[in-house]
C-alpha cells in the first residue's frame, strides 16, 4: 500500500499534478517530480533564499514549505518568469548590469524581487535592501543587484509612462 496522495496545484501558468508523500516539500516536488531545476536548493534551512518561489502571490521558501500546503496554490517559479522566451524587465536589468556572479543565489533573488515589485512599483534603494536582506550572495554581489533591480523599476516606469 502507498502512503502517497496527489497533489494539485498550478506552477507557472499549468495545472500540475503529482503524488507526494506527505514529508516532502514544495523545492523537493519542484526540483524532483517537475524538474523545475531552476529553484535551488541552497542551505535547507530557510536561511538563504535560494529556494524562493511565489505562492498565491507571496514570496515562500521552498525548503520550508510542505508540498501538501500547495494543494490548489498558484506557485511561480523562476522558469515562470520569462514569456515567450522573452525575459521578463528584471531578468533582462540582471544580464544587462552584470548582476549575476556565480548565478547560485540570482533564481532566489528574481523570484522575491519580482514579488516586491508586484507590491511596490517605486521602491527606494533602501527598500530594495531590505526586501532582499533574506538573500544570501555568496559573491557578494550585492551593488549590481540592486543596481539591475533599480534599472528594472526605471525600465518598468519608463514603460508604463509610454
Amino acid at each position: 500500500m502507498s502512503n502517497k496522495q496527489p497533489l494539485s496545484f498550478t506552477v507557472n501558468g499549468d495545472v500540475a499534478e503529482t503524488l507526494i508523500s506527505g514529508g516532502e516539500t514544495l523545492l523537493t516536488v519542484l526540483r524532483d517530480h517537475l524538474h523545475l531545476t531552476g529553484t535551488k536548493r541552497g542551505c535547507n534551512q530557510g536561511v538563504c533564499g535560494a529556494c524562493t518561489v511565489i505562492v498565491d502571490g507571496k514570496p515562500v521558501r521552498s525548503c520550508l514549505s510542505m508540498a501538501a500546503l500547495s494543494e490548489g496554490s498558484e506557485v511561480a517559479t523562476v522558469e515562470g518568469l520569462s514569456e515567450n522566451n522573452v525575459p521578463s524587465n528584471i531578468q533582462q536589468a540582471f544580464a544587462d548590469n552584470g548582476a549575476v556572479q556565480c548565478g547560485f543565489c540570482t533564481a532566489g533573488v528574481l523570484v522575491t524581487v519580482t514579488a516586491f515589485l508586484a507590491e511596490n512599483a517605486d521602491p527606494t534603494t533602501e527598500d530594495v535592501r531590505h526586501a532582499l536582506s533574506g538573500n544570501l550572495c555568496r559573491c557578494s554581489g550585492y551593488k549590481k543587484i540592486i543596481d539591475a533591480v533599480m534599472a528594472a523599476v526605471m525600465t518598468q516606469a519608463a514603460e508604463a509612462s509610454a
